[in-house]
């Protein structure tokens, strides 16, 4: 009776778990693998030639879990994007903007921006968007709309730390009701030439030996232009 009782123990305890369904504490381990490996087929081929199946038996995943997680290609692709930049965000709200001067503090900012976007995979992902953004609108403009909002906040924050440290935090530029969109404009000083340069085929990393003259031109307009600008 005991080796009955036993032997039945073992059977209930193998139907408690559900084949095909990893247990709780690996759900975020199987997200990740998906994650990267669509990635990897997403820059080697592209959204419209990706296929399901190769990210899964890259991902050592079945479709039915992917699927789970992520309905298409699109959201995964989406799903993917916002991974990227909320491991560089995350990275990136960790700095301590330095320098003796306020143009040495925004300077310090921008070259942080520029070292976060011109990354060879962080373009190449970007490159992917632009390029099937004829095909699936609605994906580009929310891809593009997601990257631009998590961005613009993680780079505002900074900005309102070093404008609170210099006479810079009275101009009405930087009141928190118009931060944001002067922040757009620091980006658009900052980082839109080199990342414009890095998405239409100039390598990443030649590019960043122009990032310190680069952003110290930049932060010294931006500067003057907070100073001297009168905003209704």
């Amino acid at each position: 009776m005991a080796r009955i009782a036993a032997t039945k123990k073992r059977l209930n305890k193998h139907r408690a778990v559900r084949p095909g369904r990893p247990p709780r504490e690996r759900a975020g381990e199987v997200e990740a693998r998906i994650l990267d490996a669509a990635r990897r087929v997403f820059l080697e081929r592209g959204l419209t030639g990706a296929s399901m199946d190769e990210i899964a038996g890259l991902a050592r995943s079945g479709k039915p879990t992917i699927y789970a997680r992520f309905p298409n290609k699109e959201d995964l692709f989406a799903a993917v994007m916002m991974r990227s930049v909320d491991a560089n965000i995350a990275r990136f709200e960790g700095h301590v903007a330095t320098g003796a001067t306020i143009e040495e503090r925004l300077a310090s900012v921008g070259v942080t921006v520029l070292h976060w976007a011109l990354v060879s995979d962080t373009v190449g992902l970007m490159r992917l968007g632009i390029a099937e953004a004829r095909r699936f609108p609605d994906l580009a403009s929310r891809v593009h709309r997601m990257v631009r909002e998590r961005g613009t906040g993680a780079v505002a924050r900074l900005l309102g730390q070093v404008a609170q440290s210099d006479e810079l935090g009275t101009l009405p530029a930087f009141a928190p009701r118009r931060l944001a969109t002067t922040t757009r404009f620091f980006l658009d000083l900052v980082l839109l030439p080199l990342l414009l340069r890095a998405l239409f085929g100039e390598k990443p990393k030649p590019l960043h030996t122009e990032i310190g003259p680069h952003v110290a031109r930049s932060a010294a307009f931006f500067l003057a232009a907070c100073r001297h600008s009168r905003v209704n």
